[in-house]
């Protein structure tokens, strides 16, 4: 039984729609990795230190929805290094190489 038209199209933009909302994970995920190791450098850590220090950020942002729990761990952390504002702005620059960058890799 061959599909209609109105069918393929719900499929294809169901597939387009899943697509899109796991690059955006994707992209979310890296920018939190690349947020987590420019605090690990900041806070003196390198190597494997560092790798970790970023999973941990990753992983806060799985408390809430949205980023501002990264940012609340990372501002935390950095005690006076940076504050919420500039961290925020780093993440918003940092969102942009990470999207940049999982688009390279597909």
């Amino acid at each position: 039984m061959r599909m209609s038209t109105f069918d393929d199209r719900e499929n294809a933009f169901e597939n387009k729609y899943a697509h899109d909302e796991e690059m955006k994970f994707k992209a979310e995920a890296r920018c939190n990795k690349l947020l987590g190791l420019w605090a690990a450098e900041m806070l003196g850590k390198s190597g494997e230190e560092a790798e970790t220090y970023a999973r941990d950020v990753i992983i806060a942002d799985f408390e809430e929805a949205g980023h501002e729990d990264v940012v609340r761990k990372v501002a935390g952390d950095l005690e006076g290094k940076a504050d919420a504002d500039t961290i925020r702005a780093k993440r918003e620059e940092l969102l942009l190489v990470a999207k940049d960058q999982v688009m390279k890799e597909v």
